[in-house]
C-alpha cells in the first residue's frame, strides 16, 4: 500500500501526467493511448524494481542508507522545484506510440521510477510492482479520462509540497532502519 500510495502522490502534477493530458486531448484512441503508457510504465518500473531486490539482495544496508538519502533528496528537490513554463506540443498520429514513446522515455531515472528501485530493495518486488504501476496506469487513466475537470479541482503546487514531504519522510524512517 505504501508504495501505490507514494507513487500516486508523487507522480500527481508531474510533468509525465501534463504530457499525457496533453496527448490525451490531441486523440479520440484513449484506450490505444492508456495501453502504451500502462506498458511504457511496466517495463520503466519493472526495470527498477529489479534492479532494486538485485542491490538489496548484495548489500542490504548500502542499499538502505543510499535509499533514504535518496527519498530526502527527491522530497527535497519536489519542494524547491520550478515550473519552467515550456508549452509542450505533441503530434499524435499513433495513441499507443505516442503514450508509449513518451512514457518510457520520460519514466527513465525520473523519481517515481526510483521509488520503486527502493522500494523493492526493501519490500517484497513482485507487492512493489504491482502497487507502483497500479498507481501509475490509474493515474493514467483519471488524466485520459477526466484531466479535463480534475485538473481545474487540484491545487498541484499542494499535491507536489505533500508528495516532497512524505518522501523526506520515508527517506528519515529508512535511515532509522524503520
Amino acid at each position: 500500500m505504501l508504495p501505490f500510495a507514494t507513487v500516486l502522490l508523487a507522480e500527481l502534477g508531474d510533468k509525465t501526467q501534463l504530457a499525457v493530458f496533453c496527448l490525451a486531448i490531441k486523440t479520440r484512441k484513449r484506450l490505444q493511448l492508456l495501453l502504451g503508457i500502462v506498458l511504457a510504465f511496466i517495463i520503466a518500473d519493472g526495470i527498477a524494481v529489479i534492479l532494486g531486490d538485485f542491490l538489496a539482495r548484495i548489500a542490504p544496508y548500502l542499499v538502505k542508507t543510499v535509499s533514504g538519502i535518496i527519498f530526502i533528496l527527491c522530497g527535497l528537490i519536489t519542494l524547491v522545484k520550478r515550473d519552467d513554463g515550456e508549452d509542450r506540443k505533441y503530434d499524435v498520429r499513433n495513441s499507443f506510440i505516442s503514450g508509449f514513446g513518451l512514457v518510457l522515455i520520460s519514466e527513465m531515472g525520473d523519481k517515481t521510477q526510483i521509488v520503486s528501485g527502493l522500494f523493492a530493495a526493501k519490500y517484497n518486488p513482485l507487492l512493489v510492482f504491482i502497487g507502483a504501476v497500479s498507481a501509475l496506469a490509474l493515474l493514467s487513466a483519471v488524466t485520459i479520462y477526466l484531466g479535463k475537470y480534475v485538473i481545474r479541482k487540484l491545487d498541484e503546487e499542494l499535491i507536489s509540497k505533500i508528495a516532497a514531504i512524505v518522501f523526506i519522510l520515508i527517506g528519515i524512517l529508512n535511515l532509522l532502519n524503520f
